[in-house]
């Protein structure tokens, strides 16, 4: 029962390396919302992240004979750096397995504190795979970075603090969540002492396995796992903390990519500190469901978890954090091809700010342009400039929720393909980013179909992402369907797409 880890919590040994980070308001956000926000600063741990507490809570329950013989663990940057400070105060050797794909603030972090980087594999699972295979070869002791009942332990110091910390009341807590052990930790503590106060987990839609598996009842592996927050891809939720969860958790949330770019924004402007994906997901569900609810005057509590991305990461964030506030249009409109057109759109859309304006010539009776708009947050603003131009005679079709549009067209709309590329089929594809990714990712395409469009660009993310063209007859696309399952990347045709076919296929052309 989740009632045995209450004096687990309170007999945890974490506060030797860890201390008691604080309860910050987040005043802009509060008033933004019309409720008292709160944000649990575990960006301010030593090691700018919360996993320090599990992994030196799991360290002080080994033997000295387990300690003597080193320790290791497989991460993705947190709870590694956790691990490498714990074994670095304890005197003990630590080896740890990254991902290829690990940002490498990451990587250098824990080098810093003395422990072996072993890089191996393109995500978490290859990487735990190896770790349990070099723990069993050499005799170290393996320490999981979530589902471990010391670990769970460790992260639910979080949850006692909470409480000792806000003496008022207390609606809702907000918690990230990747494997589970800061869910299961925080929530087993809290619905033991305070049963009224509503504990919610927060996923990425596009790794939410504990949603998966409270819809099914047990858990579930997901078929793959996007790892913009890398802090949570996993890609199954663990099995002790999902046995804790599914007891204690009122609730599951998931937040897009936009919407955790607006966090990370949210959490700049009220503390001036830049939280990584991961950290700023629960803030993004706790938004989610204010608008969701509508409620009003509640204390609402959200567990920020960690601060360590990569710098160039910032710019692919800033461009995602207007569309994830709901303050950017993405729109593709239907001009005249005349003089004066560009001045009279202008005009129609008021005295809205234009934060983008992508335009080539096509030909000479219409133009396509690829316009960025702000709009309020508030209410339908976004429908109601759309209804707007449609009323002054304007064709639009709104790309805002268009993931190609956003990560490739409007980056290199320069007109209609000419009539001479024929039987162009478009692919969207995502590789792991490394160095020579670029190069690996041409190398295994080949020379077969002749490439006919390409659009690349690194947004110093741990996966690459590349639009590509090819001329393919008919008669070979089954035969190129086979060769892309075979790459073994991740990919989608996005022939059909309308943000291609207004911008770059030559079909538009008359």
């Amino acid at each position: 029962m989740p009632q045995r880890y209450i004096k687990k919590i309170l007999d945890a040994r974490v506060y030797d390396v860890a201390v008691e980070t604080p309860v910050d308001e987040a005043p802009l956000l509060s008033k933004r919302f019309n409720n008292n926000i709160l944000l649990k600063r575990e960006d301010l741990q030593p090691v700018f992240s919360f996993k320090l507490r599990g992994a030196y809570n799991k360290m002080m329950h080994l033997s000295q004979e387990e300690l003597d013989k080193g320790v290791i663990a497989a991460s993705a940057g947190n709870h590694a750096q956790g691990l490498a400070l714990s074994a670095l105060k304890l005197g003990v050797k630590a080896t740890i397995v990254m991902p290829k794909t690990t940002p490498q603030i990451k990587v250098d972090a824990v080098r810093a504190r003395g422990a072996k980087v072993v890089l191996h594999g393109d995500a978490y699972d290859d990487a735990s795979a190896h770790a349990l295979a070099l723990a069993d070869e050499k005799g170290m002791v393996f320490v999981h970075p979530y589902d471990d009942p010391e670990v769970i332990a460790g992260q639910g110091t979080i949850g006692m603090e909470i409480l000792r910390q806000v003496n008022g009341p207390l609606d809702a807590v907000f918690v990230p969540v990747g494997g589970g052990g800061l869910l299961a930790g925080v929530a087993a503590y809290i619905k033991y002492v305070r049963p009224d106060i509503k504990v919610i987990g927060v996923e990425p839609e596009d790794a939410a396995c504990l949603k998966a598996a409270m819809e099914k009842g047990r858990r579930v592996k997901l078929p793959q796992v996007g790892i913009f927050a890398d802090g949570v891809a996993v890609g199954q939720i663990g099995k002790e903390t999902f046995r804790v969860i599914r007891k204690t958790v009122d609730e599951v949330i998931t937040a897009s990519t936009d919407e955790i770019c607006a966090a990370i924004k949210d959490i700049f402007d009220d503390t001036r500190s830049i939280a990584e994906p991961a950290g700023a997901l629960a803030l993004a569900g706790l938004k989610k469901y204010v608008e969701q609810t509508g409620c009003e005057g509640k204390t609402l509590l959200a567990i920020d978890s960690g601060a360590n991305t990569n710098f160039d990461r910032l710019r692919y964030i800033s461009e995602r954090t207007e569309i994830g506030e709901k303050r950017e249009a993405i729109l593709s409109v239907t001009i005249p091809e005349q003089p004066g057109s560009f001045k009279k759109f202008c005009a129609a859309l008021g005295k809205r700010n234009i934060t983008e304006f992508n335009y080539r010539f096509a030909d000479d009776r219409e133009a396509q342009i690829f316009v960025g708009v702000q709009i309020a947050s508030e209410g339908n603003d976004r429908g109601e400039l759309i209804e707007r131009l449609e009323q002054k005679g304007y064709a639009v079709s709104d790309f805002t929720d268009n993931e190609m549009a956003k990560l490739h067209i409007r980056h290199m709309v320069g007109g209609h393909a000419p009539a001479t590329v024929e039987n162009e089929i478009v692919y969207r594809f995502e590789f792991p980013e490394r160095p020579g990714a670029l190069l690996n990712f041409l190398t295994k395409l080949g020379q077969r179909w002749n490439i006919s469009l390409f659009h690349y660009r690194n947004h110093g993310a741990a996966y690459g992402r590349v639009l590509v063209g090819m001329q393919v007859e008919n008669s070979e696309r089954k035969a190129l369907r086979e060769f892309l399952d075979g790459l073994q990347y991740n990919f989608k045709e996005e022939t059909q797409n309308p943000a291609y076919q207004q911008f770059l296929s030559g079909q538009n052309l008359s």
